[in-house]
C-alpha cells in the first residue's frame, strides 16, 4: 500500500510531500530504531489513505515546529556532518470519522516527505473517553 502511494501534491505547502522508505520506516520504528508493537505498526499503515487524503485537500498546518541537528550528509562522496533545520509540519483533520494528524518533514532545502500519521488522540477528556488509541507522546520526531 505504502509503495503505491509514492507523492501528493498539498496545497498548504504548494509542493509535493513524497512517501519514501523514511516515512515508512517511522511507521514500523520509533527514533532510536525501538520497535513499534505490531498493533500500532498495522493500525497506522491502515490509515495511509486517510493521510494521503489530507494531504492532498488541506489548505491550513495546525502546528508548525523546527530545531537544527547534526546529521551525516554525503558531498563530493564523502561523509561528514552538519548542521540541518530540520522542519516539522502537523496537518490535522476529521477524515471518514477519524481524527487524524499527519506529519510531514522536511530537512534542509530537501523535499517534503510524509513522516507519520497519529489517530485518534483524546482533546477533551470527558467527551473522548474510551475513544482513543493512545499511541504517541506529543514529540513529533517519535510519533
Amino acid at each position: 500500500m505504502y509503495q503505491k502511494i509514492r507523492q501528493v501534491f498539498c496545497p498548504y505547502l504548494k509542493q509535493k510531500v513524497i512517501f519514501n522508505s523514511k516515512g515508512f520506516r517511522h511507521l514500523i520504528y520509533k527514533s532510536g530504531h525501538i520497535k513499534r508493537d505490531e498493533k500500532t505498526q498495522l493500525f497506522r499503515i491502515k490509515l495511509l489513505p486517510l493521510a494521503y487524503r489530507l494531504l492532498q485537500v488541506t489548505t491550513t498546518v495546525q502546528e508548525e515546529d523546527f530545531y537544527r541537528s547534526s546529521l551525516e550528509v554525503k558531498e563530493h562522496g564523502k561523509r561528514l556532518k552538519r548542521i540541518k533545520k530540520i522542519y516539522y509540519y502537523g496537518f490535522i483533520a476529521i477524515i471518514d470519522g477519524w481524527k487524524i494528524k499527519v506529519i510531514v518533514k522536511k530537512i534542509g532545502n530537501g523535499q517534503y516527505f510524509f513522516w507519520s500519521i497519529i489517530p485518534n488522540w483524546m482533546t477533551n477528556r470527558k467527551r473522548d473517553q474510551g475513544k482513543r488509541y493512545l499511541n504517541f507522546t506529543g514529540d513529533m520526531e517519535r510519533d
